[in-house]
């Protein structure tokens, strides 16, 4: 072997050890980055926001990623950690059971096979995505990986579709851990198949948010028909955690042009545009995962499951994770079982449930990068033909005037028979997935003739008003969900309106009005109106009942009944019993459950004044009054870099007049108090927000959470953070002559 193939092997090798130290390139390897640093340009604008051009697409990739480290790398690096199931290695044993779920799916060997199996020019984009932040590492021996001391081209096949909370993430850990935490003398069944109980087979997919807060986003099209340039509009509006992306623009000389918010660490643009054509992705509510109840018996020392008239044997791997210790470095061993339909995620009712999801990792990278060129409607439907984008609807528009609707891309064909909803008898191969419905197949949408479309993440039974697809033309398991408030609040801005600017879609994007308080608030006062005079209720609650009988149902900074409401809301649906904002709730005491038809879900009427006299009570405990504005409570506050953010009531924060989505807010602020607060402060909902205009030449405004930088240190940590909490929108320089006079910085990677 040659003495500098031997190095780059052993530096291989040792960077695929858990805690394994730096190695430093070779000279040839350094001298190659250099080289490819050469062919790329960065220009920061005034805002921080990285535009980066370079010859090839190969050239862009490099480029944005080495960007993107140097706003923040911890996040770049963490995106994979998680992907790949080795947080355990930086944060310790409590994520040993998240890390077996990852590994479940995610196999080095196999994503390495596939690496070198995917075509040239991919191989080309996954080699330049590892060149940048290894060149970033080691341009900056100061930062300190907390586990990937090299990244390797296979590492992009791991984390390939941009969501938040990826289909992966759907498994329940809590299951998990109960399953395979067993002693295998516990997992046999020897032969036994008890019946199962009615919540045995419930299925055992996690929410996208424990907590209930509403997840996705906001997407809208509006035709040139509706706007007063005649020139098709895009709204994009992702809500996720904050600072879950980066802002950027990618350039080469072989036709990419694209501009949006990319996901930390890849290397595509997720939602946004090119000069042509743009898309935006909401989580869906298609169902594009199954579970299937295994029917296993142990005989000698192997476990077989039921498939038919046959006894197939089941199969067992170990999976290795390893974790950080107070001692050092230690390891967990599991033995892991699959039946052809997936992997064993859990137990019920004596039966044991495998998974069935998609795993098209090759797919899912070229369609996620391919996108970013499709430059019209043909060809972005060419990019969904390739049907690896499990967990989004988009929404499409582009300068020929097109704007379209797709719902979903992955969606297995199945027996109509069986709920799809629940687990299914794996041992029926009449449950099998017959194929995928095609794109034309699934509901979708082209120039509906209402001239306009949305999704928030609602059913598409509403996506055009009357131009919507009908559901009676569907198979049931194309979607899980339902109507919600804020889909009800989208087709009231978007409806009946025909002169639609760049500036008028922003101001339906923060539109105030307050959906979910349209039918409750009318309940809650005719609880008081009909509550006997002697009921001390009655006394107590005049003068909150009458500034709710009055409000006009939007929300704002100096907005009391605001207050109010939500406090209010958040008691009747909990029970009355106040505290912290959360979701969801069943309303203790409910006759039935919430809808966005009856948001109370027949709540008692003397339970809906108990809830108002105790969020009087809190709002008066917390604040001194329960007459208090909405932005005194609801604050933006952005401390430091961490992933996890720290809050404090007595430093700096900006007062947010949109609330959580819950409530119908298009604009969504995920607040609530943590320990040692009184006030709320956000994590999750608006994270990116872009309007763009595709005339003879692209306009686009936007902003982002806080800035583009995570160093606390940096004048674009948080400069953007008033503009976010007003929705005051920014120019995005998106030609390179816009960039005249807005350059903060012009240089190539590394100097």
């Amino acid at each position: 072997m040659k003495p500098k193939l031997a190095l780059s092997l052993l530096a291989f090798l040792l960077a695929s050890i858990p805690g394994a130290a730096y190695q430093p390139p070779t000279a040839a390897v350094a001298a190659r980055w250099q080289q490819e640093a050469r062919s790329v340009t960065i220009i920061r604008d005034d805002w921080g926001i990285a535009h980066v051009y370079g010859k090839t697409d190969a050239d862009a990739v490099f480029g944005a990623e080495y960007a993107q480290a140097e706003d923040d790398f911890n996040r770049v690096e963490t995106n994979y950690i998680n992907a790949m199931g080795r947080l355990a290695e930086a944060e310790g044993e409590s994520r040993i059971y998240q890390d077996l779920r990852m590994k479940l799916f995610i196999d080095p060997a196999e994503m390495k096979k596939l690496y070198a199996a995917s075509p040239a020019w991919l191989q080309a984009l996954m080699n330049a995505f590892a060149d940048g932040l290894n060149y970033y590492l080691f341009k900056h021996p100061e930062v300190k990986p907390r586990v990937i001391q090299q990244f390797e081209p296979w590492m992009a096949l791991t984390f390939t579709e941009g969501s938040i909370g990826g289909d992966i993430e759907r498994v329940n850990l809590g299951q998990l851990q109960s399953f395979y935490g067993k002693s295998p003398e516990a997992l046999a069944l020897n032969g036994r198949s008890p019946a199962l109980p009615a919540r045995a087979v419930e299925t055992g997919l996690a929410p996208f948010d424990d907590e209930g807060e509403p997840t996705g986003s906001n997407g809208a099209a509006v035709a040139p028909a509706n706007t007063t340039a005649h020139h098709a509009l895009l709204l994009i509006n992702p809500h996720t955690s904050f600072f879950f992306r980066s802002e950027l623009q990618m350039v080469s000389e072989e036709g990419l042009d694209a501009y949006g918010a990319s996901t930390w660490g890849q290397f595509f643009i997720y939602q946004g545009f090119n000069d042509r054509a743009g898309w935006m992705h909401t989580s869906s509510g298609v169902d594009a995962i199954d579970e299937y109840l295994e029917t296993v018996s142990k005989k000698g020392d192997r476990y077989y499951y039921k498939y038919g008239s046959e006894e197939r044997p089941v199969t067992e791997s170990e999976i290795t994770v390893p974790y950080k210790s107070d001692h050092g470095m230690a390891e967990k061993k599991f033995t892991v079982y699959r039946t052809h339909h997936g992997p064993i995620v859990r137990e019920a009712g004596g039966k044991w449930v495998a998974i069935r999801l998609m795993q098209k990792p090759i797919e899912a990278l070229t369609q996620s990068y391919t996108r970013t060129k499709a430059r019209d409607y043909k060809s972005y439907w060419k990019t969904m033909e390739l049907q690896a984008n499990s967990s989004n609807n988009t929404i499409f528009a582009d300068a020929d005037g097109d704007i379209a609707y797709f719902h979903g891309n992955f969606i297995p064909r199945r027996d109509t028979r069986f709920d799809w909803t629940r687990p299914v008898d794996g041992s029926d191969p009449e449950t099998e997935w017959k194929g995928l419905l095609s794109v034309e197949e699934t509901p979708h949408l082209l120039n509906p003739k209402s001239g306009w479309l949305y999704n928030s993440n609602n059913w598409p039974w509403s996506a055009a008003g009357p131009s919507s697809p009908k559901k009676e033309d569907y198979p049931a398991y194309v979607e899980n969900g339902g109507e919600s408030a804020r889909g009800l609040h989208a087709i009231r801005v978007l409806q009946n309106k025909k002169d639609f600017t760049l500036r008028s879609l922003i101001a339906a994007a923060f539109d105030s009005y307050l959906t979910w308080f349209e039918k409750s608030i009318p309940e809650l006062v005719k609880a008081w109106d009909d509550s006997p005079a002697t009921n001390p209720l009655k006394a107590k609650l005049a003068g909150q009942v009458e500034l709710l009988r009055t409000w006009d149902l939007r929300w704002g900074v100096n907005s009391v009944p605001t207050s109010l409401a939500i406090f209010w809301g958040d008691a009747a649906r909990r029970g009355a019993g106040g505290g912290r904002r959360g979701g969801g709730g069943g309303g203790g005491g409910a006759g039935r459950a919430a809808s966005v038809e009856d948001p109370l879900g027949n709540v008692p009427p003397e339970r809906l004044l108990e809830a108002l006299s105790a969020a009087s009570d809190k709002l008066t405990a917390d604040f001194g009054t329960w007459k208090t504005p909405w932005g005194d409570i609801n604050r933006f506050q952005r401390l430091n870099g961490d992933i996890v953010q720290p809050f404090n009531d007595s430093a700096p924060s900006i007062p947010v007049g949109f609330p959580s989505a819950q409530w119908g807010s298009l604009a969504s602020f995920g607040a609530r108090a943590y320990p040692g607060t009184k006030k709320w402060y956000g994590t999750s909902g608006n994270s990116f927000v872009a309007v763009v205009e595709f005339g003879p030449k692209v306009h686009a405004m936007a902003v982002t959470a806080g800035g583009e930088s995570g160093h606390p240190a940096s004048p674009h940590f948080d400069d953007e953070a008033k503009r976010y909490a007003t929705g005051d929108l920014r120019e995005v320089y998106f030609y390179r002559d816009q960039l005249q006079g807005h350059t903060e910085r012009e240089y190539h990677p590394g100097s």
